[in-house]
């Protein structure tokens, strides 16, 4: 009796003790894997179909019955976005979600400096994690194949590699957070026209040397927890639920252990988005934008229509518990990550990260004296300049507005007159010069003819007066310019720009000229103008960025992420028929192949205006011969290539020293030469440093269609160091055997 007694009053003990324990998905000391397996085996088949869409226009389900938690998202990938009402498309208009805009992701390329990407995605990461934010949509690697395309501001640039290497360190930072990248948009979506339908037809050696490694790079080095699917199809198939783009390349060959998100809207198929690697569906029903309609959350794709083919056996359980599994891995990572930090919003060290980002990314495009022999314009010396005149309205305008799902709600914005005018002072006077319209989606307001002729006529009459003329133009974030949801109409400059230049010019040649946009535009007057500037969106410290620079308080050293075609022809994507671009509403495709930017420049002997790479300075940089460590290089071995790069001027500078590799004979096209590296150098004047860099056999390969898979040919190749691609400072031939 005694005995039994003993034994109840152990059970009774270990019933109190389990029931203390929190299970296993619940304890994070228990490996994650471990966690999701309990987890799935606690839930109904309706709990795991509900974690596999929307549930608002910007939150997908948890498990409320396990305590599991819901998982919130936002729009970046430039600073996080105010709140969005629960179920429409209209801002909540909250008092607390002003946050810090950062430079866009063209000008973060444009520093060509992976500590600048970690300086980014550190303090994005802290922004989203005080705003509570599981999940930020972005960075964003789409190649930039055109400069038409309405959405290249928000990428970084035409070249895979340098995409690969700069979106790396940001996601990697960012998810210290406990907030999860969304890399996007996978993949193809290079254009915005049609974007929703339009069929991409394209190489396999296209695809996989020239749009897939950025997102490769995403999602095996930087360890991405969330990809966004793009709208457009690629071969048939929507690219959100597109059986070799999810499930083979991404899960089976990458070995992609998180989410896929689809583009909001993108979705189109049950059965598709059940099978086909598709995880959570956000935003059907809404065209991703403004419409809505009577369908709920539970009509959606993977809502009640998956549930229903799950019960009729009509596609595997095991679908969903992939999905299932999938989502709460991500959900331990974010939501239920109590170890993750604080947070921190427009703090002071997030104002300085954007302002230096900003002044890396800045590329001084031409600097060039106004007379013979003359000093060049910039920088700008307060001491010979007692009256300068700010025009344009770009000077005064809020760029963190407009542009669709990147636009920002910001708590501070420094605009360029009001940067200029902490430096210069009561030199500065200003005038409008031309007139933009209010960014506005679908349209943008009309300015009357009366009104421009009016704005350029009291601009140039200013000028006269004047003894430096800074003109701040480009582009803005209204529709048809740098935005969401429609490409560029025009590839020379708007609204009047281009007769507001020439009539400046012709009053005042001291004149300089700040382009704000994310692409290239056309220059019939770049002979005219004596100092250009590639000034990017530049975010809430903007007008400080710029200031900086144009004063000499920073030696500009950024350097274009992508070419400056003289022409629209001139650029690879334009160079055929319409079918290459923009498609005939139905299906594209890209006859340029691999020769995009100035792959195709190069190869093609069709000199850009200003090339890849290509940015001035305020001092000059020498370069001495390189050297390889062997003339023959085995397969399975490596070639070092030094040299030393001097600061020959007499101002402190940072240069960005590139290699490019060429093939000289092989069985396919190859471009006359790719980047493989590159390195960012800071030097002093009169300093000299060392370089050096390391090429390997993946350096030399391409993408063999016949085998579908990577290979070098044995031959004879050339390295390129160059501080462009068309400013080449050396070049060592060596041979791989």
């Amino acid at each position: 009796m005694r005995t039994k007694l003993f034994s109840l009053a152990l059970c009774a003990c270990s019933l109190f003790v389990n029931a203390q324990q929190k299970p296993v998905y619940q304890d994070e000391t228990q490996p994650i894997e471990a966690r999701v397996k309990d987890a799935l085996s606690r839930m109904t088949l309706e709990e795991k179909v509900a974690l596999c869409h929307a549930q608002s226009k910007f939150t997908s389900a948890g498990v409320p019955r396990l305590g599991i938690p819901q998982v919130m998202m936002s729009d970046g990938p430039h600073g996080v976005r105010a709140e969005i009402n629960w179920n429409d498309w209209g801002y909540a208009n909250q008092t607390n979600d002003s946050i810090t805009a950062f430079p866009a992701l063209t000008c973060l390329a444009a520093t060509w400096n992976p500590e600048m990407s970690a300086l980014y995605g550190t303090a994005i990461g802290e922004e989203a994690r005080y705003r509570e934010k599981d999940v930020l949509l972005g960075p964003g690697v789409n190649i930039y194949r055109t400069p038409m395309n309405g959405r290249n501001f928000e990428y970084m640039g035409e070249d895979p590699y340098l995409a690969s290497v700069m979106c790396v360190p940001y996601i990697q930072e960012l998810q210290k957070n406990g907030v999860a990248a969304c890399i996007k948009h996978y993949a193809l979506n290079n254009q915005e026209l049609w974007r929703g339908h339009i069929d991409v037809y394209l190489s396999d050696r296209a695809l996989y040397e020239i749009y897939l490694p950025a997102f490769k790079a995403a999602i095996e080095k930087g360890g991405s927890w969330t990809i966004m699917g793009s709208y457009n199809k690629y071969r048939g198939q929507h690219a959100c639920h597109n059986e070799q783009l999810l499930n083979n390349i991404l899960k089976r060959d990458w070995k992609f252990d998180g989410v896929v998100i689809t583009d909001w809207g993108g979705a189109h198929d049950t059965y598709e988005a059940a099978v086909n690697g598709l995880d959570i569906e956000m935003g059907s029903y809404t065209n991703g934008l403004t419409s809505e309609s009577a369908f709920t959350y539970h009509d959606y794709y993977l809502a009640n229509p998956y549930l229903k083919l799950l019960k009729e056996g009509k596609v595997p359980m095991s679908t969903i518990d992939d999905k299932a599994s999938r989502i709460l891995r991500l959900i331990f990572r974010t939501a239920m990550n109590t170890k993750k930090p604080l947070g921190a919003l427009c703090t002071e060290s997030h104002y300085a990260a954007a302002r230096e980002i900003g002044n890396e990314g800045i590329v001084l495009l031409k600097n060039a004296p106004v007379v013979k022999k003359g000093n060049p314009l910039l920088p700008i010396d307060a001491s010979r300049y007692n009256k300068i005149l700010v025009v344009g309205d770009n000077a005064t305008r809020m760029l963190n507005q407009g542009g669709g799902s990147s636009e920002l709600k910001v708590k501070d914005m420094i605009s360029p007159l009001a940067g200029l005018k902490a430096i210069y002072g009561d030199k500065i006077s200003f005038a409008q010069g031309y007139a933009a319209g209010r960014p506005m989606y679908g349209r943008a307001d009309e300015i009357a003819p009366e009104v421009e002729d009016k704005l350029r006529a009291e601009a140039v009459e200013k000028a006269k007066e004047a003894d430096l003329v800074i003109l701040v133009g480009g582009l803005n974030k209204n529709h048809f310019q740098d935005c969401e949801g429609g490409d560029r109409q025009q590839y020379g400059l708007p609204f009047g720009q281009e007769k507001l230049i020439n009539e400046l010019q012709a009053v005042n040649p001291n004149l300089v000229l700040v382009l704000l946009s994310g692409n290239a535009v056309e220059m019939p007057w770049v002979d005219k103008v004596p100092a250009i500037v590639q000034g990017w969106y530049l975010g809430s410290m903007g007008g400080y960025s710029l200031a900086d620079v144009l004063s000499g308080k920073v030696n500009p050293s950024g350097k274009l992420p992508f070419s400056f075609p003289k022409k629209l022809t001139d650029c690879g994507a334009h160079a055929f028929d319409e079918l290459s671009y923009p498609g005939d509403s139905i299906k594209e495709e890209y006859k340029e192949d691999i020769l995009v930017g100035y792959r195709w420049h190069d190869t093609k002997k069709i000199p850009a205006l200003f090339a890849f790479g290509h940015g001035l300075s305020y001092t000059s940089y020498s370069y001495s011969k390189p050297m390889a460590s062997a003339k023959v290089m085995n397969a399975d071995g490596t070639l070092t290539i030094t040299l030393k790069v001097k600061n020959s001027g007499s101002v402190a500078g940072k240069e960005i020293v590139q290699l490019y590799v060429g093939d000289d004979k092989c069985s396919v096209i190859r471009p006359q030469k790719e980047l493989k590296h590159f390195t960012k150098v800071a030097l002093q004047p009169g300093e000299e440093k060392e370089i050096s860099f390391q090429i390997t056999a993946d350096d030399l390969k391409f993408f063999d269609e016949a085998t579908h898979d990577w290979k070098v040919e044995p031959g004879k190749f050339k390295a390129y160091i160059g501080a462009s691609s068309t400013d080449i400072r050396g070049i060592v031939p060596f041979e791989l055997k």
